[in-house]
């Protein structure tokens, strides 16, 4: 059975996939909640968001590295949407990291943002989805948490945690009618891959958030590649031995 998106948060909508996937939900006309860091971008999102079509848009500034602040902040959303039947996580950050620096600040960054900053909204929902036996939830991982690459120690790791932590809980949820999609994006053009070299098959937020909501909207729990073709990438990936990989330039 499909499943239609009415009332729905987006975390990390000020920009990339996250403002994507936020501008698709209002097309589809969705009630939405935007959260992310920067105030300015956040606004500029919701206008564009009202304009494309959502009935009603609130916005709050949050950064989630502040966890202690983000149940408060949850039951606002909640209440201000009544109700609510889809989060998606989309916050994330990757710095530059050189390819002899080895820097805890850069690497806590990534781990508050990519992966607990994750796990606090994420369980929140599911607390709520399972008490009332549905909803969705949506977590953006990546391509990168497949294997260990030596560019980003940190990033790979957050994204590798983050798709078994949405595993765990598509599994402990499926029977509670509740959907759990891991979305493992390749190359998409945003201001985190802007500017790098070696990129292929590069596709722009606009087709990674249509490509998300369709395995989204499908209303079962799963696990994509977006797009697809990344899914033969990864399984490559994952069968070369270590030691072909680590001579590996990725």
């Amino acid at each position: 059975m499909r499943v239609s998106f009415k009332k729905a948060v987006v975390v990390g909508a000020s920009s990339g996939i996250g403002e994507a996937v936020a501008l698709e939900l209002a097309r589809r006309g969705a009630q939405l909640a935007l959260v992310a860091r920067r105030e300015e971008e956040l606004k500029r999102v919701a206008e564009a968001a009202r304009e494309a079509g959502a009935p009603s848009v609130h916005v709050h500034v949050h950064d989630v590295m502040d966890t202690r602040a983000t149940p408060a902040l949850f039951e606002r959303i909640v209440q201000e949407l009544g109700g609510l039947d889809t989060l998606v996580y989309a916050a994330g950050v990757m710095p530059p990291v050189e390819v002899d620096e080895y820097s805890f600040e850069k690497d806590r960054q990534m781990v508050g943002v990519n992966l607990l900053g994750a796990m606090a909204w994420l369980d929140l929902a599911a607390v709520r989805f399972e008490a009332e036996r549905s909803g969705t939830l949506v977590g953006i991982s990546s391509i990168a948490g497949v294997r260990g690459r030596r560019g980003n120690p940190a990033y790979c790791t957050t994204k590798a945690a983050l798709t078994t932590f949405l595993e765990s809980l598509r599994n402990r949820l499926a029977v509670k009618g509740v959907n759990v999609v891991t979305i493992q994006p390749g190359f998409v053009d945003t201001a985190m891959t802007r500017g790098r070299s070696g990129l292929f098959w590069l596709v722009s937020p606009e087709e990674a958030a249509r490509d998300v909501l369709a395995v989204a909207s499908r209303g079962r729990s799963a696990s994509a590649f977006v797009p697809r073709r990344w899914g033969l990438v990864a399984a490559v990936v994952r069968a070369l031995p270590s030691s072909v990989f680590r001579r590996l330039n990725l």
